[in-house]
C-alpha cells in the first residue's frame, strides 16, 4: 500500500492588529468606534517586533490589520520589518492602496471601501482590480451572524453588510477576471 502524503488542514496566518499605534490582541467584540471604555486587551506591544519575529521564524501570509486610525506609522514600521511579505488591510481605498504596495505590502486587503452604504459594489472591486491587479488584492469578508445567518461584516465588524456569502445571490458579486 502506498503511503498517503501529508496535507495540512491547517495553515497558520499570523496577524497583527493594531489600534491606536499599538499592537493589541483585543477580545472579541469590545472595540467600539465611538469610544475605548469597553476595551478589552490581553496584551499590547509594537508592530515591528511582531513582524521582525515572523520573518525569523518564516511566517508567511502575515496581515496587519489597522484598526481605526493613528496606525500608519505602525503599520508602516511592520513592513519595513518584513518587506513585500506583509499584507496590509484596514482603510484601503482605490486613493491609497498603491501607496500601501510601495511601502513594502505584498497586498493589500479591503472590505468597507467594496461596501457603499453597506451595499456590495462589483463595479469598485473590478476598478480596484484594475488598478493594483487581482494578485495583489485580498477581500476579507470577515462575518456576522445576522437573522440565522452568516453577513459579511465591515467597519471593525460593527457593519453588517447586505451580502451572505453562504447564498447563492453572492455569486452576482463575482466576475471572471
Amino acid at each position: 500500500m502506498a503511503p498517503i502524503a501529508h496535507r495540512p488542514r491547517t495553515l497558520f496566518r499570523p496577524c497583527i492588529d493594531l489600534h491606536q499605534g499599538k499592537v493589541k490582541q483585543i477580545v472579541g467584540g469590545t472595540l467600539q468606534d465611538h469610544s475605548d471604555d469597553g476595551l478589552k486587551t490581553n496584551f499590547v506591544s509594537d508592530a515591528g517586533y511582531y513582524a521582525g519575529l515572523y520573518r525569523i521564524y518564516d511566517l508567511r501570509g502575515a496581515h496587519v490589520i489597522k484598526l481605526g486610525s493613528n496606525n500608519d506609522d505602525a503599520a508602516r514600521e511592520a513592513l519595513a520589518a518584513w518587506p513585500d511579505q506583509l499584507q496590509v488591510g484596514g482603510g484601503i481605498t482605490i486613493d491609497n492602496a498603491l501607496e500601501w504596495l510601495d511601502a513594502g505590502a505584498q497586498k493589500v486587503i479591503v472590505t468597507s471601501w467594496l461596501f457603499p452604504n453597506a451595499k456590495f459594489s462589483v463595479d469598485r472591486l473590478i476598478e480596484l482590480c484594475d488598478k493594483v491587479g487581482r494578485d495583489r488584492l485580498v477581500v476579507d469578508i470577515s462575518c456576522r451572524v445576522r437573522n440565522g445567518g452568516w453577513w459579511v461584516a465591515m467597519n471593525k465588524w460593527q457593519t453588517v453588510t447586505d451580502m451572505e456569502p453562504t447564498s447563492r445571490d453572492s455569486a452576482r458579486g463575482s466576475t471572471k477576471r
